[in-house]
């Protein structure tokens, strides 16, 4: 009788595209990579990559051990409305940083600090999928420069409260750091100010 099950070699195909992957963004970058070239790198049918992962940003959220998907609780975080959103921000991000994906968001934001390369695909992907996708979702106007100063805000609190340990960030309670910077992220997200230019001055 001939022998059933997994064919001999195709048990490695997700380790093989997860490698292929973590080497594609990083000469790529998160915009520039394609599942097509992950695929070439891997050397499986590009159709394998969807298969595994169901998109370019699963493969890159398993390829950087990022312990949360944009897409589920982004919903979560809009569904009351605009007011009150940068606290729900700055409260999930804690809640997240202290629950079991803590482990690894501490070996991210470390990886980040220490190499450009990584601070580069994260800078990419939380401004783009992230941010990018909230500030579109409620229609506001320049949603990618709102995105990325709230994201100086986000990233800043992780590197003092998480791995500089600065008090009183450090030992602060969720609800007390989130009164404390929600109101900052809020007026990011939605105060028409922010984006208002000035008159340039040259120096003479």
């Amino acid at each position: 009788m001939p022998r059933t099950g997994r064919r001999p070699g195709a048990g490695g195909t997700r380790e093989k595209i997860l490698a292929a992957a973590r080497s594609h963004f990083g000469e790529e970058g998160y915009d520039g990579a394609t599942m097509r070239g992950i695929a070439a790198g891997a050397g499986v049918d590009p159709a394998m990559i969807p298969h595994y992962f169901g998109s370019k940003e699963g493969v890159f959220l398993a390829a950087v051990q990022f312990p949360v998907d944009p897409a589920e609780f982004i919903p979560r975080l809009l569904e009351p409305g605009i007011d009150g959103l940068g606290e729900r921000m700055v409260m999930f991000f804690l809640e997240t940083w202290d629950s079991a994906a803590g482990s690894s968001l501490l070996g991210l934001i470390r990886s980040v600090v220490s190499s450009e390369l990584a601070a580069d695909l994260m800078r990419e992907f939380v401004t783009r999928e992230v941010l990018g996708r909230i500030a579109e979702a409620i229609k506001l106007d320049h949603p990618q420069l709102r995105a990325s100063l709230v994201a100086t805000q986000l990233v800043g609190l992780a590197l003092l409260r998480y791995v500089i340990k600065v008090e009183p960030l450090s030992s602060a309670s969720r609800e007390e750091l989130a009164r404390w910077i929600g109101p900052t992220i809020q007026r990011y997200l939605t105060d028409p100010n922010v984006t208002a230019r000035g008159p340039s001055r040259r120096r003479r």
